[in-house]
């Protein structure tokens, strides 16, 4: 498969990259190089530079996988209609938070009142994450958020339940960026097959 990756430098990028080409994948700069020709693209890089980089794919007929958070979504999706090719966009790649957030879901039926705890690396952009704001919406309860941005943190995420004389936590820790490489792969495999428009989340994958 032919990449096309933009963020190819940064934290993400990096590990991704780097599993992609083991794997026997060729990678090119989908900053400096056209999507001709290529499979699939990848974004990891601003949320101000989404919309640009999906553009340039899309002219060329190029599916993407977005892992960016904090993008105009109602924007990509239309692009993506219009141009009648598929995108997809995780708010974290790691199959784990996507389990964590399918419990998180079902068990917000029994317990309702919940709030949301969300840790990242202080290079982090936006706040709440996009993996805290993905889960509350899946919840439907409406938990409060809480947004903690410090050195020495990668990506976790608590949701912590409250009930009479109990409580329940679900929670997930990314330890490594290596968690997110499982995830990315399934996508650039079954992107191409998604309808046009922009498909959320890895459980539409799992």
């Amino acid at each position: 498969m032919r990449v096309a990756f933009f963020g190819a430098q940064g934290k993400v990028g990096v590990v991704v990259v780097a599993a992609l080409e083991a794997g026997g994948h060729e990678v090119v700069d989908g900053r400096t190089t056209a999507s001709d020709g290529c499979d699939a693209a990848v974004d990891f890089t601003r949320p101000d530079a989404v919309l640009e980089n999906v553009e340039r794919s899309l002219a060329a007929g190029v599916p993407v996988v977005i892992g960016t958070t904090g993008f105009d979504m109602e924007a990509v999706d239309a692009a993506a209609r219009k141009a009648g090719v598929p995108c997809f966009h995780a708010p974290n790649f790691s199959q784990g938070a996507a389990l964590m957030m399918r419990f998180a879901e079902e068990a917000a039926k029994t317990f309702p009142q919940a709030e949301i705890v969300e840790l990242h690396h202080e290079a982090k952009r936006d706040a709440p994450s996009g993996t805290a704001k993905a889960t509350a919406a899946r919840m439907g309860t409406g938990p409060a958020i809480h947004s903690v941005r410090l050195p020495g943190l990668v990506a976790h995420q608590e949701v912590i339940f409250g009930g009479p004389g109990e409580t329940l936590t679900i929670r997930h820790d990314t330890m490594s960026r290596e968690a997110f490489v499982p995830g990315v792969l399934l996508a650039l495999e079954k992107v191409r097959g998604l309808p046009a428009g922009l498909t959320v989340g890895l459980d539409a994958l799992l």
